[in-house]
């Protein structure tokens, strides 16, 4: 036996339409469709239905007793149909709604915070939740708008806009310095108490670039930690030389507070993204976030 076809809610909402001008003229105009259509979709839903829903003359329509009935169950329904879709339309063209925000600690400073605000302040119908945290996290599993991203991305299947990149430098301040011989190129870093990220067993290859040379160098050292906030903290309080990004350091070196070792060698760049799951339609709250965030003047970074 055949399975019956659902019933369409295309043909149903023609239906309505006709009932409540009471011409296949007026309906079809209104509809944009050609009369034949709108008569076509009326018979199908009749044969749907197994029932004649209008009752036609050469001078007059007029509903049957089930296509009264039928019309006055369906009208309303239709109307709160439209009704959504109305408020759905609106709300993806007027920046509103929850934007959930991941971003690495590094980002949990007052630039970033000085931006947040000015963001809120311009779309108040916006609001935000904010995660800061150095733990990788899938967006879609844990119903993230955005990510932001320091470094390569291993993840392919998400969308990434570069925002810019940072560099990091290598500094220690003159206190542990002193009475310590200055390293005079990457590998005398190993003999060096060095404070590293994510640290395995407190060791780390550090990657460093000076115009076209590269060195990698296996260091030590007292102190390893997953975020750079704390790394900082003990490289200013002299327990070893930090490769911190530059955001972390310029102001210190420019006091005398730290200073540059090995200055003519840094980390490679590193890119920043803003990261987000594919979309075929973009909600207007991520995409104003990521206009603002690409015209941000961010210390954090430099322009792409």
């Amino acid at each position: 036996m055949e399975k019956s076809r659902a019933m369409d809610l295309n043909d149903v909402a023609v239906f309505v339409r006709v009932a409540e001008l009471g011409s296949f003229s007026q309906a079809a105009r209104s509809l944009g469709m050609p009369i034949s259509t709108a008569s076509r979709k009326v018979a199908e839903l009749e044969r749907q239905l197994g029932v004649s829903l209008l009752q036609r003359t050469t001078r007059k329509l007029t509903l049957t007793a089930q296509g009264r009935e039928f019309h006055d169950h369906c009208s309303q329904p239709l109307a709160d149909l439209y009704d959504a879709e109305k408020i759905i339309s609106r709300t993806q063209r007027t920046p509103q709604g929850l934007l959930r925000i991941t971003v690495p600690v590094i980002m949990g400073r007052e630039p970033f915070m000085d931006f947040v605000s000015s963001f809120l302040q311009a779309y108040p119908r916006i609001r935000i939740s904010l995660l800061i945290s150095n733990a990788a996290f899938n967006l879609v599993s844990e119903n993230m708008d955005l990510a932001i991203n320091f470094g390569q991305l291993e993840d392919s299947s998400f969308i990434a806009r570069k925002l810019g990149t940072t560099i990091r430098y290598l500094v220690a301040t003159p206190g542990y310095l002193k009475g310590r011989p200055l390293p005079a190129a990457p590998p005398d870093l190993a003999r060096h108490d060095c404070l590293v990220l994510h640290g395995r067993n407190n060791e780390a290859d550090w990657h460093l670039v000076s115009g076209r040379r590269s060195a990698k160098i296996r260091v030590t050292g007292p102190i390893s930690s997953s975020d750079f906030q704390s790394l900082s903290e003990f490289t200013y309080r002299g327990h070893g030389i930090g490769l911190l990004p530059s955001t972390y350091c310029e102001q210190q070196i420019a006091k005398s507070e730290l200073i540059r070792v090995l200055p003519e060698w840094t980390s490679a760049p590193i890119p920043v993204y803003a990261v987000y799951a594919t979309q075929k339609f973009m909600p207007a709250k991520l995409e104003v976030f990521l206009s603002a965030l690409a015209s941000w003047k961010s210390p954090l970074w430099s322009a792409a």
